[in-house]
């Protein structure tokens, strides 16, 4: 699994810049906004191979349900999980959090091992207005979240989030359960923890 990942540790965004400075936040100038878009192209481009193999393979995704409701969780302690060599290997990783700093503004702030993830300060999110100064420019793993959770066995969406998956045959397992004759509050709790919610 790349992007998003099932863990999230919110408050590590909280902590106050190195020696008590304030920390600068950073917005996209013309090269970095360049830059971005390239890799932006190169994330999508790989994505979408990535995805049309395993619908090759007969996996079905999770439907995206809800919509954004501009909490900013997701931008307040972003978490990439990378492969085991990226984070194992010194000079993988130090190019890997390079790249996020540099270009991304992504400033580290955990580490993960059990799960091959980092998580970040993102220099772009304002902590006060819950926005991102940099919005137009940001990452392709910023745009495909919820996206990218949508092919997990159980997704995990942030609290508070607006958004919810649907299972990919919801219709035909609500049909099949309304057959049953279930009670109300039993059925409601069998649509709740498998999905199948619109």
């Amino acid at each position: 699994m790349t992007g998003w990942v099932r863990a999230r540790l919110v408050s590590e965004s909280k902590r106050p810049g190195p020696a008590g400075r304030e920390r600068k936040r950073l917005k996209d100038g013309p090269a970095r906004i360049a830059l971005k878009a390239l890799a932006r192209a190169l994330f999508f481009a790989d994505l979408r191979g990535t995805r049309a193999i395993r619908r090759l393979r007969g996996e079905k995704p999770y439907r995206l349900g809800g919509a954004c409701g501009l909490c900013a969780a997701c931008c307040e302690s972003p978490m990439i999980q990378t492969g085991v060599w990226t984070y194992r290997l010194r000079t993988l990783r130090f190019l890997f959090l390079a790249w996020h700093r540099i270009v991304n503004g992504f400033h580290l702030v955990g580490e993960h091992p059990r799960l091959n993830a980092f998580s970040f300060r993102c220099t772009h999110f304002d902590p006060a207005t819950r926005r991102c100064d940099s919005y137009s420019s940001r990452p392709g793993m910023c745009r495909d979240y919820p996206r990218a959770l949508l092919w997990e066995g159980e997704p995990p969406f942030l609290a508070g989030c607006g958004y919810r998956a649907i299972s990919p045959n919801a219709e035909r397992v609500r049909r099949l359960l309304e057959d049953e004759g279930l009670p109300p509050e039993k059925l409601d709790e069998i649509e709740e923890r498998l999905h199948l919610r619109e």
